[in-house]
């Protein structure tokens, strides 16, 4: 599953999810490469 999550104040990184980590956080595969971070809730689009 595609998931978005949020590194520091400004960096967003999307990957697949990988698995959930201790303090409400996840981490998502880039490539080779594995990111945790906090993940951006799924918003709800205007019609």
């Amino acid at each position: 599953m595609l998931r978005t999550i949020v590194i520091g104040s400004a960096v967003s990184v999307q990957g697949i999810f990988v698995q959930h980590l201790p303090g409400n956080r996840i981490a998502v595969r880039v490539g080779d490469r594995v990111f945790a971070g906090t993940p951006v809730e799924r918003g709800v689009t205007a019609a």
